[in-house]
């Protein structure tokens, strides 16, 4: 894909989330994403996320594999998800799937400090030195099970799962500063699942809004075979 061809799809994609978020409104009370948001999407290239021909479809608004049975979710969803978050760029935030690394970037632009856990070794693995290749310095990645989050960067000023998990693990809520948010799917493995916003009030008190249906792969409650940490 040439320089031209590649801008041109990559405003494309920006298009859609904009006509999707107009679309998604009346579940998601956003006729529209931020300013911060929509400039991270901008900037964030997501063919550099993705291997092989899958790289001529990067621009398209939907999920794409990335090996090992798992995904990138489609543009829409990352902005949405980032969108609810209500990040600040001095937010320190969580995401658990690290996947390919692609939301992580995406939020990077936007806070000052990711801390990123997946508990598959070879996407950990691919995905920290992806992003340390595309000069991404204030994203930290884990190999380890997403569901006790990373407990020693605690707490968070926002948590991202980035696949469905079949309730809301207790460490997550923990995890997550009071006046903070988190953003979730919560359903059974490739059937019904809803994303969830889940904010903690200034008393540690949790609410829980249902924004949309989603379909995500499962989240796995398993300890990775490397429970290593791939970078400081």
């Amino acid at each position: 894909m040439d320089a031209t061809t590649k801008q041109k799809r990559h405003q494309q994609m920006l298009e859609t989330i904009r006509t999707e978020a107009k679309f998604t409104a009346t579940y998601t009370g956003r006729t529209q994403f931020s300013e911060s948001v929509m400039q991270a999407m901008q900037e964030v290239d997501r063919s550099d996320f993705v291997d092989g021909f899958y790289k001529l479809q990067a621009f398209e608004n939907g999920p794409l594999p990335i090996g090992h049975g798992q995904t990138i979710s489609q543009p829409y969803i990352v902005a949405l998800m980032t969108d609810l978050l209500e990040l600040t760029p001095e937010s320190v935030v969580l995401e658990i799937g690290t996947g390919s690394g692609y939301q992580a970037a995406i939020l990077s632009r936007i806070a000052k400090q990711v801390y990123s856990v997946e508990k598959i070794p070879e996407l950990a693995e691919a995905a920290a030195q992806r992003l340390q290749a595309l000069g991404y310095t204030n994203i930290n990645t884990r190999c380890d099970n997403g569901y006790y989050g990373w407990r020693e960067k605690a707490p968070f000023d926002g948590i991202i799962v980035t696949a469905a998990a079949s309730h809301v693990p207790q460490d997550l809520v923990e995890q997550l500063k009071p006046g903070a948010r988190m953003v979730i799917p919560v359903g059974q493995p490739y059937m019904s699942q809803v994303l969830i916003l889940l904010s903690k009030d200034a008393q540690g008190d949790t609410q829980a809004k249902s924004i949309l249906d989603v379909v995500f792969v499962p989240l796995v409650n398993e300890l990775a075979r490397t429970p290593a940490q791939l970078q400081d």
